[in-house]
């Protein structure tokens, strides 16, 4: 992605901006949180793709030249912590690089994680 382009204006302009091996990434996440969590909204929030549910952001992604960025809140970071102690991550979120596989089925527990915070908080 060339820093100096313009902001991309949805979530496919934000993947196309990546080349080809970091697309499949990206696109791989997205299907996974839309998976588990279908009624959320994508939209693009702070510079990357975000699923909200309920006015509430749920999650956000985004690459970076070595790993794809996970932001899942630090309240799933904090919960996952065993999960996640091989990888990098930091209060609000996680890194998955590149050179290993995306851990699908830890995505889809800390998507529902927040869907289940989320969606308590509403009520």
């Amino acid at each position: 992605m060339n820093s100096s382009s313009k902001a991309p204006a949805n979530v496919d302009e934000y993947i196309a901006a990546w080349s080809e091996d970091v697309q499949t990434r990206l696109t791989a996440m997205r299907k996974t949180i839309h998976e588990a969590a279908p009624e959320a909204t994508k939209i693009i929030s702070y510079g990357v793709p975000t699923f909200r549910l309920n006015n509430k952001n749920l999650v956000s992604f985004g690459a970076a030249k070595h790993h794809l960025g996970f932001y899942p809140t630090p309240s799933a970071i904090k919960a996952f912590g065993v999960q996640l102690s091989t990888y990098s991550a930091a209060k609000g979120s996680v890194q998955f690089p590149y050179d290993k596989p995306l851990p699908y089925d830890l995505i889809v527990e800390m998507v529902n994680f927040r869907v289940e915070e989320v969606s308590k908080k509403k009520k």
